[in-house]
């Protein structure tokens, strides 16, 4: 694998070109792409989404094309671009989709020739449910308003003992800054522009998913926690948290959407031989966007090109520990990756 010697040198040479490159919508109406004229092109926080009518398989599927992206979102702010962040996360997710795909079930089309790194990623256009399913087995210190952690810092500011979140009850006195939950808890946020934590009996309530809907994401959700957790024992890791998107499939199925157990989905912490978390500066060894999060001191701060290729080595050397892979980065220009790979699905699928 890339020590990390060798990772500084690639992201130093080869950094800002990687960066460099049209958003998918420009690369349409420049004339790149054009079986995806006339489609429809939503631009997301870390990826854009391109879909419409005539977008579907030979055999009637809707199609939605997901093109991920090297900007890095902290506290819904786009905070600039990372270099090889797109291609990291993108080999990240094609890993530990491929682990648990058969209990969360899967959006995705497979294509013949198409790179686990591959920025461009074929999918079934689902009915989204407009939730994000958390899933928490320690409180992680974290600055999102919607983490455990600050509500915590904020019950016990106000001298309370037991406090309520997302409709579970905790000691306040009996918790710790990272130290792990009594047991592994489902807290969802609604999936707004700006998230917020709520609980299953108001999405209910609210008509964003039924009874059912609910509790084959919840149980799901905790059968592939566990098969991660027992995954990433092997490699002297484990997940402290993770939050995964659903919807609804042509067939009426409830699958996976987007991506799983990334590191700006998910935290990884670093065990020591000794079965406790390893720790630096009193800090939990972390593989997560958590490390980007720290980096932020205004509110409205970008990322300098130094922060952000420091960025770019700590996602690499979280990608070769999750894995036990080299990271093989494709340093073709950015727009031949897409117009290339982007040929390949529709090819495929058309």
């Amino acid at each position: 694998m890339l020590n990390e010697q060798e990772i500084r040198e690639l992201v130093s040479t080869h950094g800002a070109a990687v960066n460099e490159g049209r958003p998918v919508r420009q690369l349409i109406e420049d004339g790149e792409l054009p079986r995806l004229t006339g489609c429809t092109v939503l631009e997301g926080k870390v990826s854009d989404s391109v879909f419409g009518e005539r977008l579907k398989t030979a055999s009637g599927k809707p199609i939605r094309l997901m093109f991920r992206n090297n900007r890095i979102s902290t506290h819904d702010v786009n905070r600039g671009a990372i270099p090889f962040k797109d291609q990291v996360l993108a080999f990240n997710h094609d890993h530990m989709h491929r682990l648990v795909k058969s209990v969360l079930g899967s959006s995705q089309f497979e294509v013949d020739g198409l790179s686990p790194s591959s920025t461009v990623i074929p999918a079934e256009n689902l009915n989204l449910l407009k939730l994000e399913n958390v899933l928490r087995l320690f409180m992680a210190e974290s600055s999102t308003s919607t983490s455990l952690y600050q509500h915590w810092l904020a019950a016990k500011e106000a001298g309370e003992t037991v406090m309520s979140y997302a409709g579970h009850q905790l000691d306040v006195t009996a918790a710790e800054p990272n130290g792990i939950l009594p047991y592994l808890m489902d807290t969802p946020s609604t999936k707004d522009e700006v998230d917020h934590t709520t609980d299953a009996a108001q999405l209910i309530q609210d008509g964003v998913c039924t009874e059912a809907q609910y509790a084959q994401i919840r149980n799901a959700s905790l059968m592939a926690f566990g098969m991660v957790t027992q995954y990433l024992a092997g490699k002297g890791m484990v997940l402290v948290d993770t939050k995964t998107e659903h919807g609804v499939n042509a067939d009426g199925e409830i699958v996976s959407a987007d991506e799983l157990y990334t590191m700006d989905s998910s935290r990884f912490w670093r065990m020591g031989d000794d079965g406790a978390v390893m720790t630096r500066d009193g800090k939990p060894v972390s593989f997560s966007k958590e490390f980007a999060r720290g980096m932020v001191k205004e509110a409205g701060q970008q990322f300098s090109d130094e922060q952000a290729n420091e960025i770019a080595v700590r996602y690499i050397q979280g990608l070769q520990h999750l894995t036990g892979e080299d990271f093989a980065p494709d340093l073709r220009p950015r727009d031949q990756r897409i117009v290339e790979s982007t040929n390949l699905v529709l090819d495929a699928l058309l």
